[in-house]
């Protein structure tokens, strides 16, 4: 039987060169597949011819759309994701989606291989190998870029030796990762830290200095997920689009980081996510409202190494689902209205409502209703200081 190669193709010109390199090198037939996770850009039928006329014996195009955003994305905004308290998971939450339709293609065509355009100095190849090695262990791993040290120069020559049908006259300055999450920037200019980014980096974001109308928008949220925009329902891809237009028109989202990598070192990323971090700023703000004060403290945590875990590859881990478990009761009463203000680079949350509100205005408030009795504070008080007060006494006896 022959063997088959799964290659998680992109369209341009690494994993292009990729398809007659891994048939020279192995003898083994290459499936190519694409998947949709709202990156835009070329056509995916466009996408999906090139990989035949590069030589591929078979070529599928996957919409993960709805599903990318229903069933990563979301888990991420219920988790409050943000890694190293900034980025939100944008190439990471991708990942796990892509290796599972390449898991599903190499069940569908008995693939013996799975291939990806990785190199071995970033995150994205532990991503794709962790999840794949929890979906079909028994399938072997080939990324040319890592295993044959291959380069871009000889990428280009390989392809115009074999006539591939590719524009290799076209090289971005830089190295971009999108989707409808948001876009990741790096290399180029950037790898110069004390160099600022300038407008050309950006795409899904305005320059936020530029004067502009402020744009108020409500988002609806049930059990944690936002399932509407200013009264009119719609599917979270849809919020996540809308808002990436709306939040982007006024600079929300942009980010620039030294990031800790997976595999060690520093690297300098920009990001831009205007839609994820105008939904997890309304996330965070309901959850302040209709999650008790204990159970909000320890999700903190939670939110973290779930972020770490999803960041590092694991997302089918069984540590992952265990977490997973704890966010979703933990968001049983996360529903509600929050209105926000998008201006000048910023969203800003300027109302909150929910039935399941926890805010009980006659006990907050200072004026005549107040229901709150103080004559109980000061007992507890007295109380929930003695320990520091004993430690104190003790520690001046003893000098």
């Amino acid at each position: 039987m022959t063997d088959r190669v799964v290659l998680a193709y992109s369209g341009g010109l690494d994993t292009s060169v990729a398809i007659p390199f891994l048939a020279d090198k192995t003898g083994a037939e290459v499936i190519a597949v694409a998947v949709d996770v709202g990156q835009g850009g070329e056509d995916m039928e466009v996408i999906r011819k090139r990989a035949l006329d590069c030589g591929a014996a078979e070529s599928v195009v996957v919409d993960a759309r709805e599903e990318f955003a229903a069933e990563f994305c979301m888990p991420a905004l219920r988790a409050n994701a943000l890694y190293m308290d900034r980025y939100p998971l944008v190439s990471a939450l991708s990942r796990p989606l892509i290796a599972k339709h390449l898991a599903k293609a190499a069940e569908e065509f008995n693939g013996t291989h799975v291939s990806h355009g990785c190199t071995g100095k970033g995150n994205d190849q532990v991503r794709f190998e962790a999840a794949l090695a929890a979906l079909v262990p028994d399938v072997e791993v080939i990324a040319p870029a890592r295993d044959y040290a291959w380069t871009r120069d000889k990428a280009i020559a390989f392809a115009e030796e074999k006539g591939l049908p590719i524009d290799v006259s076209k090289k971005s300055p830089y190295s971009i990762d999108q989707n409808i999450w948001g876009r990741a920037i790096e290399t180029g200019f950037l790898e110069d830290i004390w160099n600022s980014p300038i407008e050309d980096v950006y795409s899904y974001t305005s320059d936020p200095s530029v004067p502009r109308e402020p744009d108020e928008v409500v988002i609806t949220f049930q059990a944690g997920t936002p399932v509407a925009l200013d009264g009119r329902a719609l599917t979270p891809f849809q919020i996540i689009a809308e808002l990436n237009e709306r939040a982007g028109a006024h600079g929300v989202g942009r980010l620039d980081m030294v990031e800790d990598r997976l595999v060690g070192i520093k690297s300098r990323e920009v990001y831009e996510a205007p839609g994820a971090i105008a939904l997890i700023t309304a996330h965070m703000e309901l959850e302040n409202v209709t999650v008790e004060r204990d159970l909000a403290r320890f999700k903190r945590s939670v939110d973290q190494r779930w972020g770490e875990l999803v960041y590092d590859g694991l997302w089918f881990s069984p540590l992952k689902y265990s977490l997973d478990a704890f966010i979703d009761d933990a968001q049983k009463h996360v529903s509600g209205e929050i209105r926000m203000t998008l201006h000048a680079g910023r969203a800003v949350v300027t109302g909150r409502r929910s039935e399941a509100s926890l805010y009980d205005f006659s006990l907050a408030t200072y004026d005549t209703g107040d229901a709150f009795d103080q004559s109980l504070a000061k007992g507890f008080v007295q109380l929930w200081s003695l320990p520091s007060k004993i430690a104190a006494a003790r520690d001046g006896r003893l000098g």
